[in-house]
């Protein structure tokens, strides 16, 4: 693996004006000039365009192969996988050993909190390079100030991304609106970071596009619905497992104006949906775009080791389908997808492979996967792109894909979780993300149904929504008890390196 640099927050601080060279890159990486001249108003996307890019990367940015790792391992769907020994640390942090020494100094977490809170710094110096592009529209340049606007949104979403995530991981962090005084920030709660998304995605929705993201004027941008569909989940965090709390109104508000926008549907085949078929496609609400635009070599917008980190690691006999072989698909969610006869999401979530390096398991796409000297069986289905997707001469696993974000099924879900939660019937959207599975329709659907399609739905994605769903309805004491969570081991600490930069945290 390569040798990992550490950036902690305050030297990012120091780091700030250097964020412009990466902010005034264009969309083919070239680099502008040295110095912006703020009046030529043609170059107010610039600023946007370089959050997007730093969104999509590993440093900061939203992909890195540990962040994936350190998010989505702690449910009971999804194990470490290769080999013993190989970043062993993250099966501490699966087995809630929040005290361990060497989780509370891990370099994972702490490359998690760089990463994200590192996006949040380029989005908030972004912000600052707008307003100098805003002092400059005339008085009634009514066009300028409309676009001045929507980027601005756009930008906060994103931050607001980043928050989440970070929040999910960490619980209680710092809600980092500029970039001033960052050695001393305090935390917010976990529900003070949920009110101030929703906040925000209040204040956003009024401006951002009406348009699915693929119908956008910068095709998968950020949109008014992944305002509201990044409104309904922080909600249904504060609102927990509370069916008497108003913020379930917020979120069956916003998902029913995502649903009633009639701009959304699923992608009718699900196994197709994470593959190139499937990229921003009309039930995608967000996602981080990546392209090799379809010559042999040469520039490409590349997630880094993304989806090679999940990739499967044995000897697969000159396939290019193969990676580090982390990420492995539990005996939990195998079993649970089998007793639904959920066929469908089972072959799609879960990439089986042979028990050796000399017997192998033949995808649906005709490749044939390989086990590993690990014994290890499964990989991340999701993450899986046939090679008879890839373009030729290319051999980086799943590279060409995006990474899907946020999807219409979540809105489906969490409008059915809502209305059920408020005594009325959930039956119409939740149908319609379990029949796209193939499955029979259900009358009169329960809470726990609505949980156990969710759990099916997202099964081994890299937002780690199954570990989210089981905190926030207070059932991982329960389930995660075998991986020995109890109350309080719900986050994991925040880095040594950061409190020890900043005694507030």
């Amino acid at each position: 693996m390569n040798k990992l640099k550490y950036i902690i927050l305050p030297l990012l601080v120091l780091a700030a004006t250097g964020c412009k060279k990466f902010l005034d890159r264009d969309l083919e990486d070239r680099p502008r000039g040295t110095s912006i001249d703020y009046t030529l108003l043609g170059g107010m996307y610039s600023p946007v365009s370089g959050v997007y890019r730093t969104a999509s990367g590993e440093n900061p940015g939203l992909v890195h192969w540990m962040d994936l790792g350190v998010r989505a391992v702690r449910g009971d769907d999804v194990s470490k996988g290769s080999s013993t020994n190989d970043q062993a640390t993250l099966t501490d942090i699966k087995n809630f050993q929040n005290s361990n020494p060497g989780v509370v100094s891990f370099w994972g977490t702490n490359n998690y909190w760089n990463d994200h809170y590192g996006l949040v710094l380029y989005c908030n110096e972004a912000l600052n390079d707008l307003d100098k592009y805003r002092a400059n529209i005339p008085d009634g340049d009514g066009s300028n100030l409309a676009l001045y606007n929507q980027y601005r949104f756009e930008i906060r979403v994103i931050r607001a991304i980043a928050h989440l995530l970070i929040s999910r991981v960490f619980g209680d962090v710092p809600i980092l609106k500029d970039n001033i005084n960052l050695a001393q920030v305090k935390k917010s709660t976990v529900l003070e970071v949920r009110q101030w998304i929703i906040s925000e995605m209040d204040s956003a929705v009024g401006y951002l596009e009406d348009a699915r993201p693929n119908q956008a004027t910068h095709k998968g941008a950020v949109t008014k619905y992944t305002a509201l569909l990044l409104k309904a989940k922080a909600a249904a965090d504060a609102a927990g497992n509370d069916n008497g709390s108003p913020y379930w109104d917020q979120v069956l508000a916003a998902t029913n104006d995502i649903i009633n926008s009639n701009k959304f549907s699923l992608y009718p085949d699900f196994y197709q949906l994470w593959k190139l078929p499937g990229k921003l496609s009309d039930e995608s609400l967000y996602e981080l775009q990546f392209s090799d635009f379809g010559t042999s070599s040469g520039t490409a917008v590349s997630p880094g080791v993304f989806f090679i980190f999940q990739g499967p690691n044995g000897d697969q006999h000159g396939s290019k389908i193969a990676g580090w072989g982390f990420m492995q698909p539990t005996d939990n969610i195998v079993t649970f997808l089998n007793s639904r006869n959920d066929s469908v999401r089972l072959k799609t979530s879960i990439l089986f492979a042979g028990a050796d390096g000399s017997t192998f398991v033949t995808t649906p796409s005709g490749d044939k996967i390989y086990g590993n000297s690990n014994g290890q069986t499964r990989f991340m289905g999701k993450a899986y792109l046939p090679s008879n997707q890839m373009t030729p001469g290319r051999t980086d696993y799943g590279s060409n894909n995006n990474v899907r974000m946020l999807r219409y099924a979540d809105a489906l879900l969490l409008n059915a979780e809502a209305k059920v939660r408020k005594g009325q019937n959930g039956d119409v959207p939740f149908n319609l993300v379990h029949q796209r599975a193939k499955l029979s329709a259900v009358t009169g659907v329960t809470l726990q149904q609505v949980l156990d399609e969710r759990r099916a739905e997202f099964a081994c994605e890299w937002w780690g929504e199954r570990y989210n769903d089981l905190i926030r309805t207070g059932q991982a004491a329960t389930v995660l008890a075998p991986q020995g969570f109890a109350a309080g081991k719900e986050y994991v600490p925040v880095p040594t390196a950061q409190k020890d930069l900043n005694p507030n945290l």
